[in-house]
């Protein structure tokens, strides 16, 4: 089922880019344009992630960092 029909992204291409850890509309609009044209699918999208749609926010929701992956690997490019 399309979730997108401006660009055509299904719900099972939103689940990927959720399980690859886009946790918010935002994120899943970089990943496939969701969300960027008309702005009809964006509740959509946010129904999909809920609060299971997120391997991360399991993290988030007990205090641990979601985000530390990306911070060293910043601080290995900056350091560069």
């Amino acid at each position: 089922m399309y979730v997108c029909n401006c660009f055509g992204v299904t719900e099972a291409q939103v689940k990927k880019h959720a399980a690859d850890g886009a946790c918010t509309p935002r994120q899943i609009a970089s990943a496939s344009k969701a969300g960027t044209d008309c702005g009809s699918c964006v509740r959509h999208i946010q129904a999909l992630l809920g609060r299971g749609g997120c391997p991360r926010r399991e993290l988030a929701d007990q205090g641990k960092p979601v985000l530390s992956e990306f911070e060293e690997l910043e601080q290995l490019e900056e350091a560069a």
